[in-house]
């Protein structure tokens, strides 16, 4: 699912809005970013602007989101910066069409990398993002972790930026398979990391920020997750 989420967040990193913990935060379609701190959590949003998409911060740690015929969107709550050693614990319901993750989402920096633990999905198979080889990337295979089975893999992009001409992010999945998808548990990032080093050669750079996500492309659905404080 190819998005400017990475670059849109860069950019708009001096615009954290700060938000009052006991009022719920609504960003609205057509707000380009919007992140910053809400209840103890950091949290992010974007949307391209098409479709019907609303997202709405709420107490002790949740979030929800619902879209109609959205084009592109990506929001959802956690840290900043990430660990690599986090377990992080979240629940609720995540119901979608087509093109839609829930994963544990982050980005490093030198170099830029975006990576995904994907726990749940709608119709479209995330493991076609990189089957095969394709969009400049590679399969690493099957684990076994957080009492479930996922294939990893990786793929490279290359973006035009206004500074400095073309740059090169690599994303790197970790796929839940369809017989384990799950909208609760806890995501063991530093066994994710491992698998990653080890079987995909990922070199991890300076941990920006990581949250539990919510990701639509084309279609429609509603999540309501929470995101526990104990990581």
């Amino acid at each position: 699912m190819a998005s400017l989420k990475y670059f849109a967040f860069c950019a708009a990193a001096a615009l954290a809005i700060p938000v009052t913990p006991e009022a719920p935060e609504l960003v609205p379609r057509g707000t380009a970013v919007g992140n910053g701190e809400h209840d103890g959590f950091f949290y992010n949003f974007w949307t391209d602007g098409g479709g019907h998409v609303t997202y709405q911060n709420k107490a002790n740690g949740a979030y929800s989101v619902d879209w109609q015929d959205c084009s592109s969107f990506f929001g959802g709550k956690g840290w900043n910066p990430g660990r690599m050693d986090r377990n992080i614990t979240f629940s609720g319901r995540f119901n979608a069409e087509s093109n839609a993750y829930l994963s544990v989402y982050g980005t490093t920096r030198n170099p830029k990398v975006e990576y995904y633990v994907i726990e749940d999905y709608g119709s479209y198979d995330p493991t076609l993002q990189f089957a095969g080889g394709i969009q400049n990337g590679r399969e690493g295979g099957t684990i076994q972790v957080d009492g479930g089975s996922y294939k990893i893999g990786y793929t490279r992009h290359t973006f035009m930026v206004p500074v400095g001409g073309d740059s090169v992010v690599t994303r790197v999945y970790s796929v839940r398979s369809a017989a384990d998808r799950r909208a609760s548990g806890t995501v063991n990032m530093q066994a994710h990391f491992d698998a990653w080093i080890e079987k995909l050669g990922l070199r991890v750079g300076t941990m920006e920020f990581q949250i539990v996500a919510t990701e639509g492309y084309k279609g429609s659905g509603e999540a309501e997750i929470t995101v526990s404080k104990r990581a």
